[in-house]
């Protein structure tokens, strides 16, 4: 399953008014989503009782009619005995994908709050807006939106090869595809066809948009895209990867997990070319 591709999921609302009722809290710590002895997401009310202390916290939404808080802690901070914090990227399949999902959406929120408790321009405290999701310097009367990074990422195809890179970071024998972020005055198209040049050194056409999906690591948005190989050699940028290479879609190396958008990208290109087969 590839989770948050069309976030936030059903059942989900984010809201800054919750209603009554026992709240899920939904804490992070050094970006790591708290879990009880149990592994599971806490109330509220179970977080203050096993000692859990929080820097800061903020309505999140609901799910299914069920409020859910969000809230971080300091680096400093130490668990409650039996506890946990784990990423987000080993919860995959361990949580329901609605927590899941939801985790993922406060996750880019704690870490929103814990990054801007003072104006980045004057260095006064900020205070959270009641109305929007936002904090407010009073001094500068500026006023702070959470920051998301858009990404594109594109699986380049030839006939029935796709065109995967392998970055150093990346587990042993892991392909992925090209991404990379957009910088100012980009489209998503110019960020495309750029990243490409740059990174493999060859010429596309046909590119066309898929799906876009919210990547929580800290708070990416990933615009995911398909394109036709035209023209040029592959040149390995090796200050960003490791390798590069054509793959027959019959014979792919190990690739990205099924809830990342690249692997989306992989298995759609897959299906509709065993179609026209």
């Amino acid at each position: 399953m590839t989770y948050f591709l069309h976030a936030p999921i059903d059942g989900f609302r984010m809201a800054l008014s919750l209603p009554a009722g026992e709240p899920r809290l939904f804490a992070f710590h050094k970006g790591n989503l708290v879990l009880d002895a149990s592994g599971n997401v806490p109330t509220r009310t179970e977080a203050e009782a096993a000692g859990l202390e929080i820097d800061g916290m903020a309505p999140l939404g609901t799910l299914e009619g069920r409020p859910c808080v969000v809230a971080y802690l300091t680096p400093t901070r130490a668990l409650p005995d039996g506890w946990s914090a784990k990423s987000l990227r080993f919860l995959f399949g361990a949580l329901d994908v609605g927590v899941l999902s939801v985790a993922a959406v406060g996750s880019q929120v704690a870490h929103f709050m814990s990054t801007n408790k003072r104006c980045g321009t004057c260095g006064e405290p900020t205070v959270a807006s009641e109305k929007e999701r936002s904090v407010r310097c009073a001094t500068c009367e500026r006023d702070i939106y959470p920051a998301v990074s858009p990404c594109v990422i594109v699986l380049i195809h030839d006939g029935p090869r796709i065109l995967l890179t392998r970055q150093p970071r990346f587990p042993r024998g892991l392909y992925g595809l090209v991404a990379g972020f957009v910088e100012a005055g980009e489209s998503l198209e110019t960020c495309a066809r750029r990243e490409i040049a740059e990174e493999v050194g060859i010429e596309i056409a046909d590119l066309e948009y898929v799906a876009s999906q919210p990547w929580p690591f800290p708070s990416q948005l990933m615009v995911g895209m398909t394109a036709r190989y035209a023209s040029g050699e592959i040149v390995v940028d090796t200050t960003e990867l490791e390798d590069a290479r054509w793959f027959d879609v019959g014979a792919l190396p190990m690739i990205p997990p099924p809830f990342s958008i690249a692997r989306h990208l992989i298995d759609r290109f897959m299906a509709s070319y065993n179609e026209r087969k």
